[in-house]
């Protein structure tokens, strides 16, 4: 067998090149390491153009995410089916979303099962039932006078109502409302799903003979004289969780610091809309195009607490939206059990079994709420 001795310049020349390599490959994986850690992206938060969804807007506008350290994207959606779809499919983390879409996405009912939760309550009230003014030259009023002109109307038509979820408050109310003048939801007459922004579109055009829905959009029909007023939610169902801040509970787990820096903004942002003396700065604001885009008038009805329901009736109504008083923001049993009351009525035919496998207070998560309150009370 050859024995082959390198000289020592070689051997130094290997061992250098192998140093070298071994560097660039160190690199390399360094490099690779780098390129498979997930960076954080900013917060997407889904809302839908309501006059409820002012914290939101403005614990952006007043910098408030960037003063709790967590960093938001915006994003406009056209309907609360588009926002639970995005948020069970990941497209968004969080949203302003109908205290009842928890519970369904939950049960799967309505979509595919996501276990969702939420952390914070963002509104009490804030929904009104309109009639269209083609009932009102009719002669109804109020609940007993559209009974009496379904009565008179049977068998040529059914009159068309809108909700904007099935699982929202608006479509409890609704139906509760009609009940309570003796109609039947589910016979006397038809209940269809329409996106909140449409439903004013849709009763002028004739469409539909009435809706309940969020501000701005009952006081737009007054405005336009295509329809009036006949009941508030706060009237219909005093103190009711409107809008809550709705997420799935893995983003709740994976990134808990992000989901309680958000809820800590937001809960500064509804003391903010709950004092009457910043309402116009806020009016101002959602009315901008790339919020609203609706006219300070209809957004100042409601939010400035004197209601215009039409034909003359104008009431103050202070409590039209309760953003932060009555310990409004935080999710306890108790307003779990009303939106679960609520979802079970819209869905008598759902079996119940699926109810009794959800734990109110397993979505309603009063401990987070308490647990982004001891971290701002921390850094502060």
């Amino acid at each position: 067998m050859k024995t082959v001795y390198w000289s020592q310049n070689v051997l130094l020349a290997r061992r250098t090149l192998g140093e070298r390599i071994i560097r660039k490959k160190s690199i390399k994986m360094r490099k690779t390491r780098q390129s498979h850690t997930p960076r954080l992206r900013p917060l997407r938060l889904g809302y839908v153009p309501l006059n409820d969804c002012a914290p939101l807007i403005m614990a952006h506008e007043l910098d408030l995410f960037a003063k709790h350290g967590v960093e938001v994207e915006l994003c406009r959606e056209v309907g609360w089916a588009t926002v639970r779809d995005k948020i069970i499919y990941g497209e968004l983390e969080a949203a302003h979303a109908p205290a009842g879409m928890v519970v369904a996405a939950s049960a799967g009912i309505g979509s595919i099962r996501v276990d969702c939760i939420t952390g914070m309550v963002i509104n009490l009230h804030g929904n009104a039932i309109t009639l269209s003014e083609a009932l009102w030259k009719r002669g109804v009023r109020d609940g007993k006078g559209l009974k009496r002109e379904i009565e008179r109307e049977r068998g040529s038509r059914k009159l068309v109502f809108g909700a904007v979820f099935p699982f929202s408050s608006h479509n409890f109310l609704l139906r509760s409302w009609l009940q309570e003048s003796g109609i039947d939801p589910d016979r006397d007459v038809q209940i269809v799903i329409v996106p909140p922004p449409q439903v004013f579109p849709n009763l002028k055009a004739g469409n539909l003979d009435g809706y309940c829905v969020g501000e701005p959009w009952n006081s737009m029909a007054v405005m336009a004289g295509a329809g009036f007023i006949v009941a508030t939610s706060g009237e219909l169902a005093d103190h009711h969780p409107e809008k809550v801040l709705m997420v799935r509970r893995d983003f709740a787990e994976a990134r808990e610091a992000e989901h309680l820096a958000l809820i800590a903004a937001l809960m500064e942002a509804c003391q903010f809309c709950e004092a009457q003396q910043n309402r116009e700065r806020i009016i101002e604001m959602l009315a901008e195009p790339r919020y609203l885009n609706a006219p300070i008038q209809a957004l100042r009805m409601s939010m400035k607490g004197t209601l215009d329901f039409g034909h003359g009736r104008i009431e103050k109504i202070p409590d039209f939206y309760i953003f932060a008083r009555d310990n409004a923001n935080e999710p306890t049993p108790e307003k779990a059990d009303w939106v679960m009351r609520g979802v079970q009525a819209v869905n008598p035919a759902c079996d119940p079994a699926i109810f009794a496998s959800l734990n109110p207070e397993a979505m309603f998560r009063a401990d987070i709420f308490h647990k982004a309150i001891q971290t701002t009370q921390t850094t502060q």
